[in-house]
């Protein structure tokens, strides 16, 4: 019987992947001024316990305006870098997994409250609030904040922040950055016509659309080593009339290609509270298709793959070469494990773990313990 595909290698450009299964970024609210607390430490070390291969750090801030949150975690000072290192020194004591970062920009989607405080946007006149940015002075909500329309200045200033930062990650020695140019974030905000009413060349036609992605997307790959992968997350549609489109992701992705993209992550919406989602399982995979028909750069789909036949069946058919877990490794971080012993493959446990095998599934791990 052939191995399950869900459990064989996998490379995206020089990164050798153990599996086809990678934890996605999430969110955790948690840091102080940008900098990674000891919940991060928790959070991601039994992630990287997890079996998986690749561990993505959450979407982080490339300048303070840029957080979702006052708690949002930042890579764009010396303090920030620091709180980062100290969490990935602790992560690797006892993990090899590759690390990846996705570093980001909220735009007009900044500036909110916690989301267990009720997510609310914060205006720059009260705590922990501040103004916020994007490509138009058009608000996310009618009741929030307009955001600051974006001058060449500071558009200038957003792509050396993307490019030191990502400057910063290769010197913690962080194996893959992904841009995040999706959920209605300043880079997404710029690619879709219902945030992007610009008049300039960085508005109007889907190329003057793409320009600035394209030029945050060309900073970032001159800055981060040559031999370590840079990667899109992007939105597949704004779900949406008259917004982003599958088709105009195509042409993004192959002009992400053109320019030696590594891998392109296909999510979905978040731009606008009017989104019509059809929520339910496999939702984004035909998405990722559409993307992975167009082009020749590994795609990665996400969103409510929970089972494991789910999963490999994404992979069998061709629809996507990589399966990102978010919610389902929160609910179960052992999800890679069960996935295995279901398959009959293997995955890597830590030696502390070893005993844990059950008698059941006497392959299960790849190093089994003497006793």
């Amino acid at each position: 019987m052939a191995p399950a595909k869900l459990f064989t290698p996998f490379h995206v450009g020089k990164l050798n992947l153990a599996n086809r299964i990678v934890i996605a970024p999430m969110c955790q609210y948690s840091a102080e001024n940008g900098c990674m607390t000891d919940w991060h430490t928790i959070h991601l070390g039994q992630l990287a316990l997890s079996g998986a291969a690749l561990l993505t750090i959450e979407a982080t801030a490339v300048v303070p305006e840029g957080r979702i949150t006052y708690g949002d975690v930042g890579l764009y000072s010396d303090e920030t870098e620091a709180a980062m290192g100290r969490v990935l020194d602790s992560v690797r004591r006892w993990s090899d997994m590759p690390i990846a970062i996705q570093l980001a920009h909220a735009g007009r989607k900044a500036s909110t409250d916690l989301p267990w405080k009720g997510g609310k946007q914060i205006s720059p006149d009260h705590a922990n609030g501040w103004q916020t940015e994007g490509p138009s002075a058009i608000p996310y909500a009618s009741s929030d904040n307009a955001p600051t329309a974006l001058d060449r200045d500071r558009l200038a200033q957003l792509r050396n922040a993307f490019a030191d930062s990502a400057r910063r990650a290769a010197r913690l020695g962080i194996g893959a950055v992904q841009i995040h140019a999706a959920h209605g974030y300043l880079l997404h905000e710029f690619l879709s016509p219902l945030s992007n009413q610009r008049t300039d060349e960085y508005g109007g036609s889907l190329e003057n659309r793409m320009r600035f992605p394209l030029e945050v997307f060309d900073a970032i790959r001159e800055s981060f080593p040559a031999d370590r992968p840079v990667t899109v997350r992007v939105s597949g549609t704004d779900w949406a009339e008259g917004g982003w489109t599958i088709q105009e992701t195509i042409a993004f992705a192959q002009a992400l290609e053109a320019r030696g993209c590594d891998a392109i992550h296909v999510s979905s919406g978040g731009l606008t509270s009017a989104q019509q989602i059809p929520i339910g399982p496999n939702y984004q995979v035909p998405l990722a298709r559409a993307v992975k028909e167009a082009t020749r750069m590994p795609v990665v789909a996400v969103g409510l793959i929970t089972d494991y036949v789910q999963a490999e069946a994404i992979l069998a058919t061709g629809d996507a070469d990589l399966i990102a877990l978010a919610r389902a490794i929160l609910y179960d971080p052992r999800w890679p494990w069960h996935a295995a012993a279901h398959f009959g493959a293997s995955v890597k446990a830590p030696d502390q773990y070893l005993r844990s095998q059950p008698h059941q599934y006497p392959r299960l791990f790849d190093l089994r313990a003497d006793d």
